[in-house]
């Protein structure tokens, strides 16, 4: 237990320091709010109108991805340092490890973490319905040069 004593003392400090610093910012802090204070202020730019719409889901997904990709590079690097040392074991569990990584990554995919801007509807490459007929119909012949089934000669 005694091997655990400076871990404790070194989280109690961190506890009441994080808790001090919220306070003393509560009770020393300016108080003095304004509207220009109070207003959303971004890299300069002051809005001059509320945004359209709120962020996409798909903002976040993009920062899930970093954040699951970032995890498994921090898991990675002690990993390939001692992988020797672990043998088998060490293999499957970084096996385990990079399949639910890649099911994450997968699932985000899936839900269109990477399709940005409006969604795009694909067009048949043929139409059943056009013919040469119709086509000409619908566009029209006025303008057009005779041709010889019209009697050009």
């Amino acid at each position: 237990m005694a091997q655990y004593l400076p871990l404790l003392v070194m989280l109690i400090l961190a506890t009441l320091f994080a808790g001090m610093s919220i306070i003393a910012s509560k009770l020393l802090g300016p108080k003095h709010p304004t509207l220009a204070k109070s207003a959303p202020y971004e890299c300069g730019i002051v809005p001059d109108r509320e945004p359209p719409e709120r962020f996409p889901v798909r903002f976040y997904l993009v920062a899930m991805i970093f954040i699951v990709f970032d995890i498994e590079i921090i898991f990675l690097y002690p990993w390939a340092v001692v992988f020797r040392r672990l043998g088998a074991f060490g293999l499957w569990e970084m096996v385990i490890f990079a399949v639910a990584v890649f099911v994450s990554f997968i699932y985000l995919i899936g839900n269109g973490a990477l399709n940005w801007g409006p969604a795009k509807v694909l067009s048949p490459l043929v139409d059943a319905r056009r013919t040469t007929d119709s086509t000409v119909r619908r566009v029209g012949s006025e303008g057009r040069a005779p041709t010889v089934e019209q009697g050009a000669a």
